[in-house]
């Protein structure tokens, strides 16, 4: 069947009767502006692109979206797939429209792969999006589920590509927003993609069955309805569709098709929560429940705001149902998740009720940050996030009833850190439901826990890093004592400078002076005298090198600081190959660089660039250097970005790296003032890559020059 843009246009306007009809006139005004940008545009499936946007959008209005929303998820492929400037759609639909269309554009220019670095990098990127807005997010699910439904048109490698992309990583977000529809088509879409013989199979058993099992509901529900209205009770009653997916899933764990009785289930709308336990009772009263099956996720929410009953009884005929009891409210939350939070019917600020939300439940993005801030491998990253935040967690409470998420295995110490950091702290020791606990005890679903605390405690013990589990709880940790140990390493540093400046005979009032003290901060590239202290308390500074003159500390510093590559057969000394040589660190020469070799009293050959001044004066120890006609090996650099903003461009810089394959091994803030200025140090391979490489960077919005550095 061909598709219309105009049917689809009515079709979306006809949708949108819980805006304001001056919103419906800018969302208007942006459906005739994404016609004119994607004018002469098809997909692969034949159709005019403008179906893409507003079957998207149309999405979004299932969740009542908002007018941002819903023109942002319109104009979402305008900056990627035509040449329109950011501001244009700023000046035309506002900031936070612009902003959306950005966040939704970032994520969709990532080269997403399952193997482990793009996936990480991924991740990264989709909770940088989330930080700033959550409907970057929303507006991303939505237009994966429209290029789900339509993925027939691409290659059958690529649709496997993309069904493990979105099963993997996409579906566990919209589980975690609490967002059921969406999640359960994304599954079902990836299954039928992935495997599709699967997918079939299970399709042709329900088809199979499908006779039997309605009339079987059929009659259950006339019978509990007619219970349910003799006793004054005004419902709404269906029955409830279960996913292929999770029909599959449990096929995968060895249940055949007749044993998943939840085949056979109801879903009762009421509209009071009382009036969900009065059914509930009413119904037990009649069907004998199973044993264990009995949720009550009213009382005790899910932190995706999830609320029902649950109750599995003995039906007709001795068959199993699976029964739901909620409110129309807990429904509509339950469908759709935090998206239902626009709440139109009490509340216009939108934006702000979803952030409100956000900060208040979503503990799972929280949890992908601070995994972010570990310094970890990209497959360990991936296997952490996988099992601390995408696993299936346990639930516990509070005294007073507040529900925290963590991942199986936790702790008590893990609890007491996810509550607070000084709760953690000053823990002393827990009870769980009324008995003490070894601070080992893995906690379990449903478990109330009490943490002990004692404001003159010293801290946690370092053993606390061998019982945690979650790595928030061991970053919290070791922060506390990397704090101790610093505060110690000040103290020490200061006492044997203090120590070697008597021995030296050196007025500590004339070496401290401020003229001294900044020459010695600038040669050991630190900014304060604490930094100093730090140094030499740590051993990363002699504390003799410090006393002494300035050039023989910046002798030392280039001793420090020399990074040893593996340059065999990449550099050519004199006329021999297999020389020993290192890079110097002071210039990071690449290949493509004039070089020149430096003999170093014991440590082989030191490559610097031609024009590096710190081999000036030093001709009686040069050599003869050149890169070879074949390079092996990719080289470190180190370049500064100069910005006009103090907005966050790390960002930006990480996506054109990403984009051209090039590895970032640190990114540092150098200065906080009102312009932001960068230094990145990169892994790259020539001269030419690293040209290329600046050029793109100077597009990006705010950066007004790039430039590599020698030390």
């Amino acid at each position: 069947m061909v598709i219309k843009s105009s049917d689809l246009r009515m079709d979306l306007i006809s949708k949108l009767n819980y805006l304001d009809k001056d919103e419906i006139d800018i969302v208007e005004k942006a459906i005739d502006y994404a016609y004119s940008k994607h004018d002469g545009q098809y997909r692969k499936t034949g159709e005019e692109y403008i179906i893409h946007p507003l079957s998207v959008a149309i999405i979004l209005t299932t969740i009542k979206a908002d007018k941002d929303t819903i023109i942002a998820s319109l104009l979402h492929d305008v900056l990627e797939d035509t040449p329109t400037p950011k501001k244009e759609l700023e000046e035309l639909f506002g900031k936070t429209v612009a902003n959306l269309v950005d966040g939704v554009t970032k994520i969709n220019s990532i080269n997403v792969s399952t193997e482990n670095e793009y996936l990480t990098n991924y991740y990264k990127k989709i909770i940088v999006g989330m930080s700033e807005d959550v409907r970057v997010i929303i507006i991303k699910l939505a237009d994966r589920l429209h290029n789900m439904r339509t993925l027939y048109a691409i290659p059958v490698d690529r649709q496997k590509l993309k069904a493990k992309e979105t099963l993997e990583i996409l579906a566990p977000i919209a589980h975690r927003l609490g967002m059921h529809k969406i999640k359960s088509e994304l599954e079902d879409l990836s299954l039928k993609y992935s495997k599709p013989d699967v997918y079939y199979d299970v399709v042709e058993k329900l088809n199979n069955t499908k006779i039997e099992r309605e009339e079987c509901v059929s009659k259950m529900m006339d019978e509990v309805s007619t219970l349910l209205k003799n006793n004054g009770i005004k419902h709404e009653i269906k029955g409830r569709a279960k996913s292929i997916y999770s029909i599959y899933k449990k096929l995968d764990k060895g249940r055949s098709f007749s044993d998943i009785y939840d085949l056979l289930a109801i879903r009762i709308l009421v509209d009071k929560e009382q009036e969900c336990y009065l059914a509930l009772g009413l119904i037990h009263s009649k069907y004998k429940p199973v044993s264990k099956r009995f949720k009550d996720y009213i009382a005790m929410p899910k932190t995706n705001l999830y609320q029902t009953l649950h109750t599995t009884v003995f039906g007709l005929d001795g068959n199993l149902f699976e029964i739901q009891i909620r409110t129309y409210d807990m429904d509509e939350i339950a469908e759709n998740g935090i998206a239902s939070h626009w709440a139109y019917k009490e509340h216009k600020n939108a934006a702000l009720e979803m952030q409100n939300i956000t900060e208040q439940k979503l503990q799972f993005y929280k949890s992908i940050i601070e995994l972010n801030e570990e310094k970890m491998t990209n497959e360990d990253f991936v296997n952490r996030v996988k099992d601390e935040v995408l696993n299936n967690n346990i639930y516990v409470y509070t005294p007073k009833g507040d529900v925290f998420e963590l991942p199986n295995g936790s702790t008590p110490i893990d609890f007491a850190y996810r509550i607070h950091t000084q709760v953690g702290d000053k823990m002393t020791g827990a009870i769980v439901n009324n008995n003490m606990v070894n601070l080992s005890y893995e906690l379990q679903n449903g478990d109330i826990v009490k943490i002990l605390t004692n404001n003159n405690s010293k801290g946690p013990s370092r053993e606390w890093l061998n019982i945690a589990k979650t790595t928030q709880a061991k970053s919290k940790i070791k922060a506390f004592f990397n704090k101790t140990t610093k505060e110690d390493y000040i103290e020490s540093g200061k006492n044997l400078l203090e120590k070697e400046l008597r021995r030296k005979k050196i007025s500590q009032t004339e070496f401290l002076k401020s003229e001294n003290i900044k020459e010695i901060l600038k040669n050991f590239k630190i900014d304060t005298i604490e930094d100093l202290y730090l140094n030499i308390g740590n051993n990363k500074f002699s504390v003799k090198s410090v006393v002494k003159n300035k050039e023989e500390v910046n002798e030392q510093k280039k001793e420090v600081k020399i990074k040893v590559l593996d340059t065999d057969n990449d550099i050519v000394v004199g006329n021999t190959k297999n020389i020993q040589t290192h890079i110097a660190n002071c210039c990071l020469p690449i290949p493509g660089d004039e070089i020149i070799g430096f003999i170093t009293k014991g440590s082989g050959i030191s490559i610097h660039r031609k024009n590096c001044l710190n081999i000036n004066d030093v001709d009686d120890r040069i050599i003869s250097a050149s890169w070879n006609s074949k390079i092996k090996n990719k080289y470190y650099s180190d370049i500064i970005i100069y910005t006009n903003t103090k907005d966050n461009k790390i960002v930006d810089i990480v996506q054109v790296s990403s984009s051209m394959n090039i590895q970032i091994e640190s990114i540092n803030l150098l200065n906080k003032s009102d312009k932001n200025i960068y230094s990145v140090e990169v892994v790259i391979s020539s001269v030419d890559e690293m040209d290329k490489y600046l050029k793109e960077l100077r597009k990006i919005q705010n950066i007004v020059e790039v430039e590599r550095i020698m030390q």
